[in-house]
């Protein structure tokens, strides 16, 4: 699959910012919201809002584990510029 979350957190030249992952966040969570939303009002999911469901799903794992990662960086003392995002099969893997 390819890397959709990584254009939408790009900044212009200077790599990533925070607040651009916390932006992306937001903005994947708020249409997972609609989404569970229509699903409670209309009585379900079609199977292209499941597909899309699952899809933001993986995408705000990507994002929460980036912005994890700027953060751990950062409180090492590391740039934190060096985190990178990670395939949904590492996210989708770890052990909680």
């Amino acid at each position: 699959m390819r890397d959709k979350l990584a254009p939408a957190i790009r900044s212009e030249g200077n790599g990533m910012d925070d607040s651009l992952v916390v932006h992306r966040i937001n903005s994947l969570a708020e249409e997972e919201e609609q989404l569970w939303s229509r699903a409670g009002e209309e009585g379900g999911l079609t199977a292209e809002d499941e597909a899309r469901l699952q899809d933001l799903q993986v995408q705000l794992d990507q994002a929460y584990d980036l912005l994890a990662q700027r953060r751990a960086r950062r409180a090492a003392g590391l740039d934190p510029e060096g985190a990178r995002i990670r395939p949904p099969a590492v996210v989708e893997n770890y052990q909680q």
